[in-house]
């Protein structure tokens, strides 16, 4: 795909229309490309479990993490409400010693380690499969593709794609890197792995690792590395159930075009109904996989089932 900087607009329509899943699985889907993923891929993920080591992909949840506040996006706040000095104060009324420890938080469904539902991005007033956005996602939620629909599903084979280690220096790709369909095919090759129909890719850029050293900076929402819009065709060509990434956005920042704003979005949520994963934390999983040579494994990272929420936090788990 050769892009034209100057329209986003009729880029977006072609890719699009190349791309669209629309009616694939009939009028009345709400999983998207997570129907790729069925129990022949389920069991073949599970046969990849040979050492039993785990490794959590989230980020951690607390006040302290990236966002700034854009879009009402704030970081988690975490508030006691009942706590071990209300218990040796024996303010709480329990008998016989008992004490306890109660909490909650409040957060934005996107704030860290995250998947973007169906119903999280639309097209000229249409969301996945071609339905009214304004009748699918209402102040209720959203109506139809809810991501509590997913939450059983998300578990089957695993493919880390460290771009950042094969391509980048040091291990990482520098920001507004445009990761293209030729780097990540060049990155499967080089670690000897293949990613196809059903699989769960994750793109590794190694911009995480840099914040960590450098701080958060504009991690959410500024420069960063990414997918480039030419992926859209891999994106639907791969069949794959679902990609997620180290990166605030998943796709190149800035976007490649003069004046875009996440156009590849556009195609791969409502277009492709692919499953996106953002904020993920790659790096203690790309250092065993280059470690032992092994980029496929057993992934599980259910979404929480709330009813009508078009993301949802993750804490995904990977298993060699």
């Amino acid at each position: 795909m050769i892009l034209e900087r100057h329209d986003p607009e009729g880029a977006i329509a072609r890719a699009a229309k190349a791309c669209s899943n629309w009616g694939r699985w009939g009028e009345d889907d709400v999983l998207g490309t997570l129907n790729f993923l069925d129990g022949a891929k389920r069991r073949e993920g599970a046969a990849l479990v040979r050492r039993g080591v785990s490794f959590s992909l989230a980020q951690r949840f607390d006040m302290n993490g990236p966002q700034r506040g854009w879009r009402r996006r704030t970081n988690p706040v975490h508030t006691m409400l009942d706590t071990g000095t209300d218990a040796a104060l024996g303010l709480q009324g329990f008998p016989h010693g008992l004490g306890g420890a109660d909490d909650v938080i409040a957060m934005p469904l996107q704030c860290s380690t995250q998947w973007d539902g169906l119903g999280h991005i639309f097209c000229h007033g249409r969301a996945w499969n071609g339905r009214d956005a304004g009748r699918t996602v209402t102040s209720d939620g959203d109506q139809v593709t809810g991501i509590e629909h997913m939450a059983p599903h998300v578990a089957g084979r695993g493919v880390l794609l460290d771009v950042g280690r094969v391509i980048g220096e040091h291990g990482e790709l520098p920001d507004g890197f445009a990761v293209t369909e030729e780097h990540l095919t060049r990155t499967a090759r080089a670690q000897g792995v293949t990613v196809g129909r059903g699989d769960l890719v994750l793109v590794r850029t190694g911009q995480l690792s840099r914040v960590r050293r450098e701080g958060w900076g504009e991690y959410a929402g500024g420069p960063a590395p990414g997918l480039s819009f030419t992926t859209a065709g891999w994106l639907h060509r791969g069949e794959f159930a679902a990609v997620a990434t180290d990166t605030w956005g998943f796709e190149v920042r800035p976007n490649e075009f003069d004046h875009a704003f996440q156009p590849l979005h556009q195609v791969a949520i409502p277009h492709i109904g692919l499953l996106i994963g953002e904020m993920w934390d790659l790096d203690a999983l790309a250092e065993d996989c280059a470690a032992d040579g092994v980029y496929a494994f057993w992934l599980t990272a259910a979404p929480l089932p709330i009813t009508g929420a078009v993301g949802s936090p993750v804490n995904p788990i990977a298993v060699k």
